[in-house]
């Protein structure tokens, strides 16, 4: 597999066999290859619950350009980076990719990916929340045209807040462990889950960001081994040990917070809006207490968003286009549309902004469990005014998490101190980086 993702990433950068295609001027791919002006899209898991609304996007698109069209293909989640290995050995890489931010990032860093500066008009930009667009950038570079977007809120369980004698969740990290404290006193319930688990959920890497730490220097060497660092360790480690997190947080991942939600023992989630919906459906008692607050903080204010991108793949001949097409599915109409019919948020500012009138006017509906729900929709579109990728998607991210959280288990495990554990983690990243990384230094 190593090989074979070397070839991948040589051929996206246009290598050896690309440059061959390149002087020939042969692009075996059907229609394309025979003159057809073809844009290849791929997406992620939208079909076919999105087949209306991405064919209708399409086709208005290809009314625009007369004499092109647009070829759509859905690839499920698990599968992309599989079915791209494949796609770029046959020579039949799509144009425009909907990826996964780490993937992307990963292929941008080794060059797979376009710099779409020289193909987006040089406005691009101003149509999408500014700190949206700034995580498609990567080494002074624009890979990649943000889409749709998520931002996870609070949901809380009331009844726990209330036999706990509290109105609503502490609003900062720094607020949680007295209200945990008492949680657990007053109910015999835990405040909340945030696994430790290396291949699971990115929020507790997020919250070390939000306590004020910096993950990596310039040079991608741990910038984490730091005061601040240090104080976030030392917080997730207490809380373990003083029995105010579930004790599986070191074994078990996300779906575990859920499940202890629905069964009452969590008074905290940290959910989309529509966990509501699902909540009704496999946990209704638990539904009829449960209301949504603003996302837990660090000091200032600032939330965490997942992003979804498009990108260009270098080895596309038809990158304007494929950059086209971009631009006009991630326009403020057809965001506005897609965030409506799939419950995300738009990373076009018109479009937010569209959305965010639209649900304050469903919220003077009467009572009931859809007004609850456009209401944590609400909630969270709000929550992008102070939104940022807390954990930029870049190469390594994954491997920088399971560093960090093998090392976090070993202090809540007692296996090492906190300090001591932070700073082993700190020296293994660095080990990885200087292999990955050489030049840097």
């Amino acid at each position: 597999m190593p090989m074979r993702r070397r070839h991948l990433l040589q051929l996206l950068a246009g290598g050896p066999a690309a440059a061959v295609l390149a002087a020939t001027g042969c692009r075996p791919r059907g229609p394309a290859a025979e003159g057809a002006r073809v844009v290849e899209f791929w997406t992620l898991d939208l079909a076919p619950r999105f087949n209306a609304y991405i064919r209708g996007v399409i086709g208005a698109w290809e009314r625009q350009q007369p004499g092109w069209r647009v070829r759509w293909t859905d690839v499920p989640w698990a599968s992309v980076e599989r079915k791209l290995l494949a796609a770029v050995f046959a020579r039949t890489a799509p144009d425009l990719v909907n990826l996964n931010p780490p993937f992307a990032a990963n292929l941008a860093s080794k060059g797979g990916l376009l710099d779409l500066s020289g193909v987006l008009p040089a406005d691009a930009a101003d149509g999408y929340l500014p700190a949206i667009w700034q995580s498609g950038r990567q080494d002074g570079q624009q890979f990649a045209i943000p889409w749709y977007l998520t931002a996870r809120i609070t949901m809380a369980n009331r009844r726990l807040l209330e036999q706990a004698g509290v109105a609503a969740p502490p609003g900062r990290w720094d607020g949680l462990p007295a209200f945990a404290e008492r949680l657990r006193r007053r109910t015999g319930r835990y405040a909340l889950f945030m696994t430790v688990v290396p291949d699971d959920s990115a929020e507790l890497l997020e919250t070390l960001v939000q306590m004020g730490v910096r993950l990596l220097d310039d040079e991608r060497r741990a910038a984490f081994d730091s005061p601040a660092g240090r104080r976030a360790f030392a917080f997730w480690t207490d809380l373990y040990r003083r029995g105010l997190l579930p004790r599986e947080v070191v074994s078990q991942g996300y779906r575990r917070a859920i499940e202890l939600y629905q069964s009452g023992d969590l008074a905290l989630v940290a959910t989309g809006p529509d966990f509501l919906r699902n909540l009704q459906t496999n946990a209704p008692g638990v539904a009829t207490v449960t209301a949504p607050f603003a996302p837990i903080t660090g000091a200032d204010g600032t939330a965490n968003v997942a992003v979804m991108n498009l990108v260009v793949p270098k080895q596309s001949a038809v990158a304007s286009q494929a950059a086209d097409f971009a631009l006009f599915l991630t326009n403020a109409d057809n965001q506005r549309r897609f965030a409506e019919e799939a419950r995300v948020l738009p990373s076009a500012a018109i479009a937010l902004a569209r959305l965010q009138a639209a649900l304050r006017a469903d919220d003077q509906g009467p009572a009931g469990a859809e007004r609850l729900v456009r209401r944590a929709r609400l909630l969270s579109a709000q929550t992008l005014e102070r939104s940022r990728v807390l954990v930029p998607a870049m190469p390594g991210v994954k491997r920088l998490q399971a560093i960090v959280y093998t090392q976090l288990q070993r202090a809540m495990l007692g296996q090492a101190e906190s300090d001591a554990a932070l700073a082993a983690a700190a020296t293994e990243w660095n080990r990885y980086a200087a292999a990955r990384w050489p030049q840097a230094r």
